[in-house]
């Protein structure tokens, strides 16, 4: 490979970085998570029986973030969910080149599994769903920050989770669908703009 050619590595190194800057959707610039997309669907068809496998999070941490990406964009009668998307795989496309996200991310996950086995003997897969819809609730909202300082790093991270979750499933084709949206259309000719209403 030439030495100026661009790697698979710079590219997510690339995305990741702008993400940290803002974007048209919440963290990621559209264009940027269009090509993660294209790369999640290059490494799923490079691998065995067409299945995704995480190249940050253990399989443990794995099967939490697809479990929290269900829980904050669920499938329903008019769409599917973040998970059908490819959040999980969007997620961890991203993690895997970048030292923040891997501390939020992989922070927070450990975070909110000792939060669990705190209160409940149990890491947050093993929760009941009662249990876990009662922890989402509390780190949901960051105005419980504030009664209980403890909560502060899951109030952030579960923040920065649905944001990425949010940007993964509406720069989706799934997600596309879902805000019905068309794109530009042509139009023949132009019908000029509409009447102005009189005061």
């Amino acid at each position: 490979m030439p030495k100026n050619s661009v790697t698979r590595r710079d590219v997510l190194r690339t995305l990741a970085m702008g993400a940290m800057g803002g974007s048209v959707l919440q963290l990621i610039p559209l264009q940027a998570a269009e090509q993660v997309h294209h790369m999640v669907k290059q490494e799923k068809a490079r691998a065995v029986a067409g299945k995704y496998r995480p190249k940050f999070f253990s399989a443990h941490q794995y099967a939490t973030l697809t479990a929290l990406c269900n829980a904050i964009l669920p499938a329903d009668d008019q769409s599917a969910g973040a998970v059908q998307a490819g959040a999980p795989e969007f997620i961890d496309l991203l993690t895997s080149e970048n030292k923040q996200y891997q501390l939020a991310l992989g922070g927070g996950l450990m975070w909110l599994d000792g939060l669990c086995t705190d209160r409940y003997d149990h890491p947050y897969l093993s929760c009941s769903a009662t249990q876990q819809k009662e922890i989402l609730d509390l780190i949901a909202y960051r105005k419980n920050a504030l009664t209980d300082a403890g909560i502060s790093q899951g109030v952030e991270f579960f923040a920065f989770l649905r944001r990425l979750t949010s940007d993964a499933f509406y720069s989706s084709e799934i997600g596309i669908k879902d805000l019905q949206y068309e794109g530009n259309t042509f139009l023949r000719e132009f019908p000029g703009c509409p009447p102005v209403p009189e005061s």
